[in-house]
Protein backbone atom coordinates (compact mmCIF):
# COMPACT_ATOMS: atom_id res chain seq x y z
CA UNK A 1 0.00 0.00 0.00
CA UNK A 2 1.18 3.56 -0.71
CA UNK A 3 0.84 5.40 2.60
CA UNK A 4 1.62 9.05 3.21
CA UNK A 5 2.49 9.81 6.88
CA UNK A 6 1.97 13.50 7.61
CA UNK A 7 3.92 14.70 10.64
CA UNK A 8 6.41 11.93 9.97
CA UNK A 9 9.13 13.44 12.19
CA UNK A 10 7.00 13.42 15.34
CA UNK A 11 6.78 11.28 18.45
CA UNK A 12 4.08 9.14 16.80
CA UNK A 13 4.77 9.82 13.14
CA UNK A 14 8.33 8.51 12.92
CA UNK A 15 7.71 5.13 14.64
CA UNK A 16 4.59 4.73 12.48
CA UNK A 17 6.56 5.38 9.29
CA UNK A 18 9.18 2.79 10.26
CA UNK A 19 6.62 0.16 11.21
CA UNK A 20 4.67 0.57 7.97
CA UNK A 21 7.83 0.42 5.86
CA UNK A 22 9.00 -2.68 7.78
CA UNK A 23 5.78 -4.51 6.98
CA UNK A 24 6.16 -3.75 3.27
CA UNK A 25 4.16 -0.59 2.66
CA UNK A 26 5.54 2.14 0.40
CA UNK A 27 5.86 5.09 2.80
CA UNK A 28 6.28 8.82 2.24
CA UNK A 29 6.98 10.76 5.46
CA UNK A 30 6.29 14.50 5.35
CA UNK A 31 7.18 17.14 7.96
CA UNK A 32 8.18 20.79 8.30
CA UNK A 33 9.89 20.39 11.72
CA UNK A 34 7.26 22.56 13.43
CA UNK A 35 7.54 20.64 16.69
CA UNK A 36 11.32 20.98 16.73
CA UNK A 37 10.95 24.71 16.08
CA UNK A 38 8.40 25.22 18.85
CA UNK A 39 10.55 23.22 21.29
CA UNK A 40 13.44 25.58 20.54
CA UNK A 41 11.25 28.66 20.90
CA UNK A 42 9.87 27.52 24.27
CA UNK A 43 13.18 26.14 25.62
CA UNK A 44 11.69 22.64 25.78
CA UNK A 45 14.49 20.33 24.62
CA UNK A 46 13.92 16.59 24.17
CA UNK A 47 15.55 14.14 26.57
CA UNK A 48 18.20 13.17 24.02
CA UNK A 49 19.19 14.58 20.62
CA UNK A 50 17.33 13.15 17.65
CA UNK A 51 18.70 13.25 14.08
CA UNK A 52 16.51 14.98 11.52
CA UNK A 53 14.02 13.03 9.42
CA UNK A 54 16.31 12.68 6.40
CA UNK A 55 19.19 11.28 8.46
CA UNK A 56 16.95 8.91 10.37
CA UNK A 57 15.39 7.54 7.19
CA UNK A 58 18.86 6.95 5.71
CA UNK A 59 19.97 5.14 8.87
CA UNK A 60 16.79 3.05 8.95
CA UNK A 61 17.28 1.97 5.34
CA UNK A 62 20.93 1.10 5.95
CA UNK A 63 20.05 -1.09 8.96
CA UNK A 64 16.77 -2.63 7.82
CA UNK A 65 16.79 -2.50 4.03
CA UNK A 66 13.41 -0.73 4.09
CA UNK A 67 13.04 2.66 2.46
CA UNK A 68 11.09 5.65 3.75
CA UNK A 69 10.75 8.48 1.26
CA UNK A 70 11.02 11.91 2.87
CA UNK A 71 9.69 15.33 1.90
CA UNK A 72 10.33 18.43 4.00
CA UNK A 73 7.76 21.17 3.55
CA UNK A 74 4.77 22.99 5.00
CA UNK A 75 1.44 21.22 4.53
CA UNK A 76 -0.35 24.56 4.96
CA UNK A 77 0.95 25.25 1.43
CA UNK A 78 -1.68 23.52 -0.69
CA UNK A 79 0.50 23.56 -3.80
CA UNK A 80 3.23 21.64 -1.95
CA UNK A 81 0.71 19.02 -0.80
CA UNK A 82 -0.86 18.88 -4.26
CA UNK A 83 2.54 18.06 -5.76
CA UNK A 84 3.06 15.25 -3.26
CA UNK A 85 -0.30 13.72 -4.14
CA UNK A 86 0.36 13.97 -7.87
CA UNK A 87 3.71 12.22 -7.56
CA UNK A 88 2.97 9.64 -4.85
CA UNK A 89 -0.74 8.88 -5.46
CA UNK A 90 -1.41 7.68 -1.89
CA UNK A 91 -3.95 4.97 -1.17
CA UNK A 92 -4.04 6.10 2.49
CA UNK A 93 -3.00 9.19 4.41
CA UNK A 94 -2.10 9.01 8.12
CA UNK A 95 -2.61 12.55 9.40
CA UNK A 96 -0.53 13.47 12.47
CA UNK A 97 0.52 16.89 11.14
CA UNK A 98 -0.74 19.21 13.84
CA UNK A 99 0.57 21.37 16.66
CA UNK A 100 0.17 18.68 19.36
CA UNK A 101 0.38 20.49 22.70
CA UNK A 102 -2.55 21.64 24.83
CA UNK A 103 -0.32 23.82 27.06
CA UNK A 104 1.29 25.49 24.04
CA UNK A 105 -2.13 26.36 22.63
CA UNK A 106 -2.97 28.14 25.92
CA UNK A 107 0.21 30.23 26.23
CA UNK A 108 -1.10 33.37 24.53
CA UNK A 109 -2.67 34.83 21.42
CA UNK A 110 0.13 34.02 18.98
CA UNK A 111 0.35 30.41 20.16
CA UNK A 112 -3.44 30.05 20.00
CA UNK A 113 -3.49 31.53 16.50
CA UNK A 114 -0.72 29.24 15.25
CA UNK A 115 -2.50 26.18 16.69
CA UNK A 116 -5.84 27.10 15.16
CA UNK A 117 -4.57 28.06 11.70
CA UNK A 118 -2.04 25.25 11.39
CA UNK A 119 -4.30 22.44 12.52
CA UNK A 120 -7.42 23.39 10.59
CA UNK A 121 -5.67 24.52 7.42
CA UNK A 122 -3.63 21.32 7.16
CA UNK A 123 -6.77 19.22 7.63
CA UNK A 124 -8.66 21.23 5.01
CA UNK A 125 -5.75 20.90 2.57
CA UNK A 126 -5.63 17.12 3.09
CA UNK A 127 -9.37 16.88 2.43
CA UNK A 128 -9.14 18.86 -0.80
CA UNK A 129 -6.05 17.01 -2.02
CA UNK A 130 -7.92 13.73 -1.57
CA UNK A 131 -11.08 15.06 -3.25
CA UNK A 132 -9.15 16.45 -6.21
CA UNK A 133 -6.37 13.92 -6.75
CA UNK A 134 -7.06 10.64 -4.90
CA UNK A 135 -10.80 10.33 -4.25
CA UNK A 136 -10.57 6.69 -3.13
CA UNK A 137 -7.80 7.45 -0.58
CA UNK A 138 -8.52 6.51 3.03
CA UNK A 139 -7.83 9.35 5.49
CA UNK A 140 -6.76 8.11 8.92
CA UNK A 141 -6.79 11.09 11.25
CA UNK A 142 -5.40 11.17 14.79
CA UNK A 143 -8.00 12.75 17.03
CA UNK A 144 -7.98 12.74 20.80
CA UNK A 145 -10.12 11.47 23.65
CA UNK A 146 -9.78 15.03 24.96
CA UNK A 147 -12.41 16.05 22.42
CA UNK A 148 -15.11 14.49 24.58
CA UNK A 149 -14.20 16.25 27.82
CA UNK A 150 -15.57 14.64 30.96
CA UNK A 151 -19.37 14.36 30.57
CA UNK A 152 -21.49 12.86 33.32
CA UNK A 153 -22.68 10.05 31.03
CA UNK A 154 -20.88 7.17 29.29
CA UNK A 155 -18.74 8.24 26.33
CA UNK A 156 -19.80 6.27 23.27
CA UNK A 157 -17.52 5.50 20.36
CA UNK A 158 -17.99 8.70 18.40
CA UNK A 159 -21.76 8.66 17.99
CA UNK A 160 -24.83 9.07 20.21
CA UNK A 161 -28.42 8.13 19.41
CA UNK A 162 -30.85 10.65 20.90
CA UNK A 163 -34.58 10.16 21.46
CA UNK A 164 -36.45 13.45 21.73
CA UNK A 165 -40.22 14.02 21.76
CA UNK A 166 -40.91 10.64 20.23
CA UNK A 167 -38.30 10.84 17.48
CA UNK A 168 -34.80 9.39 17.23
CA UNK A 169 -31.60 10.46 15.48
CA UNK A 170 -27.88 9.60 15.67
CA UNK A 171 -25.43 12.51 16.06
CA UNK A 172 -21.74 12.95 16.60
CA UNK A 173 -21.24 12.52 20.34
CA UNK A 174 -21.30 16.01 21.97
CA UNK A 175 -17.78 17.33 22.52
CA UNK A 176 -16.57 19.86 25.07
CA UNK A 177 -12.79 20.20 25.20
CA UNK A 178 -10.68 21.81 27.92
CA UNK A 179 -7.99 23.43 25.73
CA UNK A 180 -7.78 25.20 22.40
CA UNK A 181 -5.66 22.37 20.99
CA UNK A 182 -8.40 19.86 21.80
CA UNK A 183 -10.98 22.26 20.38
CA UNK A 184 -9.15 22.28 17.03
CA UNK A 185 -9.40 18.50 17.08
CA UNK A 186 -13.18 18.81 17.48
CA UNK A 187 -13.22 21.16 14.49
CA UNK A 188 -11.17 18.62 12.50
CA UNK A 189 -13.85 16.02 13.17
CA UNK A 190 -16.60 18.43 12.10
CA UNK A 191 -14.72 19.28 8.89
CA UNK A 192 -14.18 15.64 8.04
CA UNK A 193 -17.80 14.72 8.77
CA UNK A 194 -19.03 17.53 6.51
CA UNK A 195 -16.93 16.32 3.57
CA UNK A 196 -17.79 12.67 4.25
CA UNK A 197 -21.49 13.57 4.02
CA UNK A 198 -21.07 15.89 1.07
CA UNK A 199 -18.40 14.22 -1.05
CA UNK A 200 -18.24 10.61 0.08
CA UNK A 201 -14.77 10.64 1.65
CA UNK A 202 -13.43 7.54 3.45
CA UNK A 203 -12.30 8.60 6.96
CA UNK A 204 -11.25 6.89 10.16
CA UNK A 205 -10.94 9.30 13.11
CA UNK A 206 -8.95 7.82 16.00
CA UNK A 207 -9.74 9.32 19.40
CA UNK A 208 -6.42 8.60 21.12
CA UNK A 209 -5.63 8.90 24.80
CA UNK A 210 -2.18 10.02 26.03
CA UNK A 211 0.57 7.77 24.66
CA UNK A 212 3.71 6.70 26.50
CA UNK A 213 6.91 4.80 25.83
CA UNK A 214 10.13 4.94 23.86
CA UNK A 215 10.54 1.56 22.22
CA UNK A 216 9.20 -0.26 19.20
CA UNK A 217 10.77 -3.21 17.35
CA UNK A 218 12.31 -0.78 14.86
CA UNK A 219 13.87 1.55 17.46
CA UNK A 220 15.84 -1.44 18.76
CA UNK A 221 17.97 -1.27 15.60
CA UNK A 222 19.83 1.86 16.75
CA UNK A 223 19.42 4.54 19.47
CA UNK A 224 19.15 7.26 16.82
CA UNK A 225 15.92 5.68 15.57
CA UNK A 226 14.05 6.42 18.80
CA UNK A 227 11.22 8.96 18.62
CA UNK A 228 11.46 12.62 19.57
CA UNK A 229 10.95 12.35 23.35
CA UNK A 230 9.79 15.34 25.40
CA UNK A 231 9.55 15.37 29.19
CA UNK A 232 8.84 19.07 29.76
CA UNK A 233 5.59 20.65 30.92
CA UNK A 234 4.58 21.83 27.43
CA UNK A 235 5.22 18.93 25.05
CA UNK A 236 5.68 15.94 27.37
CA UNK A 237 2.74 13.59 28.03
CA UNK A 238 2.02 12.89 31.69
CA UNK A 239 3.55 9.43 32.09
CA UNK A 240 6.65 10.32 30.09
CA UNK A 241 7.06 13.35 32.36
CA UNK A 242 6.72 11.23 35.48
CA UNK A 243 9.36 8.76 34.26
CA UNK A 244 11.91 11.53 33.78
CA UNK A 245 11.00 13.23 37.06
CA UNK A 246 11.49 9.94 38.91
CA UNK A 247 14.95 9.48 37.41
CA UNK A 248 15.88 13.13 38.12
CA UNK A 249 14.82 12.86 41.78
CA UNK A 250 12.18 15.56 41.32
CA UNK A 251 8.79 14.97 43.01
CA UNK A 252 6.15 13.85 40.52
CA UNK A 253 4.00 16.86 39.69
CA UNK A 254 0.36 15.83 40.19
CA UNK A 255 -2.01 18.64 39.21
CA UNK A 256 -4.62 19.37 41.88
CA UNK A 257 -6.33 16.39 43.51
CA UNK A 258 -5.00 14.01 40.85
CA UNK A 259 -8.27 12.19 40.23
CA UNK A 260 -8.43 13.22 36.58
CA UNK A 261 -9.09 9.96 34.71
CA UNK A 262 -7.96 9.31 31.15
CA UNK A 263 -7.38 6.39 28.79
CA UNK A 264 -3.73 5.59 28.06
CA UNK A 265 -1.87 3.40 25.56
CA UNK A 266 1.67 2.36 24.70
CA UNK A 267 3.41 3.78 21.65
CA UNK A 268 3.40 0.30 20.09
CA UNK A 269 -0.39 0.21 20.35
CA UNK A 270 -0.73 3.54 18.55
CA UNK A 271 1.10 1.94 15.62
CA UNK A 272 -0.97 -1.23 15.88
CA UNK A 273 -4.18 0.83 15.73
CA UNK A 274 -2.99 2.65 12.61
CA UNK A 275 -2.18 -0.68 10.96
CA UNK A 276 -5.61 -2.08 11.84
CA UNK A 277 -7.31 1.00 10.38
CA UNK A 278 -5.25 0.66 7.19
CA UNK A 279 -6.04 -3.03 6.85
CA UNK A 280 -9.78 -2.49 7.39
CA UNK A 281 -10.65 0.58 5.29
CA UNK A 282 -14.08 2.13 5.51
CA UNK A 283 -16.52 2.48 2.62
CA UNK A 284 -16.94 5.74 0.71
CA UNK A 285 -19.18 8.10 2.64
CA UNK A 286 -18.30 6.62 6.04
CA UNK A 287 -16.75 8.34 9.05
CA UNK A 288 -15.60 5.64 11.45
CA UNK A 289 -14.68 6.87 14.93
CA UNK A 290 -12.67 4.59 17.21
CA UNK A 291 -11.73 5.35 20.82
CA UNK A 292 -8.03 4.51 20.97
CA UNK A 293 -6.73 3.53 24.41
CA UNK A 294 -6.14 0.34 26.36
CA UNK A 295 -6.40 1.21 30.08
CA UNK A 296 -7.93 3.85 32.33
CA UNK A 297 -5.89 5.49 35.09
CA UNK A 298 -6.19 8.50 37.32
CA UNK A 299 -3.13 10.72 37.53
CA UNK A 300 -2.74 9.56 41.15
CA UNK A 301 -2.66 5.92 40.04
CA UNK A 302 0.04 6.67 37.46
CA UNK A 303 2.12 8.54 40.01
CA UNK A 304 1.79 5.73 42.55
CA UNK A 305 2.83 3.14 39.96
CA UNK A 306 5.92 5.13 38.98
CA UNK A 307 6.77 5.69 42.65
CA UNK A 308 6.50 1.98 43.52
CA UNK A 309 8.50 0.74 40.54
CA UNK A 310 11.03 3.56 40.79
CA UNK A 311 11.73 2.78 44.44
CA UNK A 312 12.22 -0.88 43.55
CA UNK A 313 15.02 0.29 41.23
CA UNK A 314 16.66 2.36 43.98
CA UNK A 315 15.26 5.73 42.91
CA UNK A 316 14.03 8.27 45.43
CA UNK A 317 10.53 9.00 44.14
CA UNK A 318 8.18 11.38 45.92
CA UNK A 319 4.79 12.72 44.85
CA UNK A 320 3.86 16.40 45.06
CA UNK A 321 0.33 17.70 44.54
CA UNK A 322 0.62 21.19 43.07
CA UNK A 323 -1.93 23.83 42.09
CA UNK A 324 -3.61 22.81 38.86
CA UNK A 325 -2.65 25.23 36.06
CA UNK A 326 -5.45 23.87 33.88
CA UNK A 327 -9.20 24.46 33.92
CA UNK A 328 -10.53 20.90 34.23
CA UNK A 329 -12.66 18.74 36.46
CA UNK A 330 -10.52 16.99 39.08
CA UNK A 331 -13.36 14.75 40.26
CA UNK A 332 -15.56 13.35 37.50
CA UNK A 333 -17.34 10.37 36.01
CA UNK A 334 -15.46 8.71 33.15
CA UNK A 335 -16.60 5.58 31.34
CA UNK A 336 -15.67 5.58 27.62
CA UNK A 337 -16.48 2.70 25.29
CA UNK A 338 -13.47 1.29 23.41
CA UNK A 339 -14.51 -1.92 21.70
CA UNK A 340 -14.00 -1.02 18.03
CA UNK A 341 -10.24 -1.57 17.82
CA UNK A 342 -10.43 -4.71 19.95
CA UNK A 343 -12.97 -6.09 17.48
CA UNK A 344 -10.58 -5.29 14.63
CA UNK A 345 -7.88 -7.34 16.40
CA UNK A 346 -5.96 -5.00 18.72
CA UNK A 347 -3.61 -6.93 21.04
CA UNK A 348 -2.98 -4.44 23.87
CA UNK A 349 0.31 -3.82 25.64
CA UNK A 350 -0.51 -3.13 29.29
CA UNK A 351 1.28 -0.89 31.77
CA UNK A 352 2.81 -3.60 33.94
CA UNK A 353 5.55 -3.08 36.50
CA UNK A 354 7.97 -4.72 34.06
CA UNK A 355 7.06 -2.24 31.31
CA UNK A 356 7.48 0.69 33.72
CA UNK A 357 10.83 -0.63 34.94
CA UNK A 358 12.07 -0.99 31.37
CA UNK A 359 11.07 2.58 30.52
CA UNK A 360 12.75 3.94 33.65
CA UNK A 361 15.93 2.04 32.75
CA UNK A 362 15.82 3.58 29.25
CA UNK A 363 15.69 7.07 30.79
CA UNK A 364 18.39 6.53 33.45
CA UNK A 365 21.43 6.94 31.13
CA UNK A 366 20.27 10.51 30.43
CA UNK A 367 19.90 11.60 34.05
CA UNK A 368 22.58 14.30 33.70
CA UNK A 369 20.86 15.80 30.65
CA UNK A 370 17.53 16.43 32.40
CA UNK A 371 16.75 20.13 32.82
CA UNK A 372 14.69 20.26 36.01
CA UNK A 373 13.70 23.87 35.28
CA UNK A 374 11.40 22.52 32.54
CA UNK A 375 9.37 20.33 34.87
CA UNK A 376 7.11 22.68 36.84
CA UNK A 377 4.21 24.16 34.83
CA UNK A 378 5.08 27.30 32.88
CA UNK A 379 1.63 27.77 31.36
CA UNK A 380 -1.62 28.64 33.11
CA UNK A 381 -5.04 28.27 31.46
CA UNK A 382 -6.34 31.35 33.30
Amino acid sequence: MRVMVLGGDGYLGWPTAMALAARGDQVLAVDNYLRRTLCLQTSSPPLFPTPDLVKRSELFQALSGHQIQVEIGDLRDYRFLEGLFQRFQPQAVVHYAEQPSAPYSMMGFQEARLTLLNNLEVTLNVIWAVLSLAPDCHIIKLGTMGEYGTPNIDIEEGWLTVEHKGRKHTFLYPRQASSLYHTTKIQDTDLLWFYVRTNGLRVTDLMQGPAYGLSTPETALHPDLRPFFNYDDIFGTVLNRFLVQAVAGVPLTVFGRGNQTRGYLHLQDTIQCIELALDHPVAPGELRILNQFTELFTVNQLAEKVQRVGRSLGLKVEIDHIENPRVEAEEHYYNPVHTGLLELGLKPHYLTDEVLAHMLQEVMPYRDQIDTAKILPRVSWR
